[in-house]
């Protein structure tokens, strides 16, 4: 079984562009924090490419953006290929076969609606005999 989940962060905005046949195809880098912290105390991430493919695609390209966080659901792919040089090199990276868009940009001057509106409602005064437990 090959799956792979990741929340991250967006490192730069999305590259959309399409083959010849006019198949849509983004792609973008995720940053993904680590779970620890190195020696000197601080968190590190891995930068982790991704390809989004078809109407998914135009949808990253139209609504994500540089610094904002999304769930990837997908499969690692590894190809590989040579440079100029004649080094074979190889390339890992994630093809998205779901995206879900998670929140605003990691920015303090920009929070996005539900953490910014805490008026969600009104108190409602009641008796504790009309608790049902």
């Amino acid at each position: 079984m090959n799956k792979v989940c990741l929340i991250g962060r967006l490192t730069k905005d999305p590259e959309l562009r399409y083959t010849t046949n006019g198949t849509a195809i983004a792609n973008f880098t995720l940053a993904v924090n680590r779970p620890f912290t190195n020696q000197k105390g601080n968190k590190e991430a891995d930068f982790i490419p991704i390809v989004v493919w078809n109407k998914a695609a135009e949808n990253c390209a139209q609504y994500l953006a540089k610094g904002q966080q999304a769930a990837i659901e997908g499969r690692l792919q590894i190809r590989a290929y040579e440079d100029n040089s004649g080094q074979k090199r190889w390339i890992t990276e994630v093809i998205a076969e779901r995206v879900e868009f998670l929140g605003s940009k990691s920015n303090s001057n920009n929070t996005n609606s539900y953490t910014n509106d805490l008026s969600l409602g009104e108190e409602v005064a009641f008796s504790e005999s009309e608790i049902p437990f």
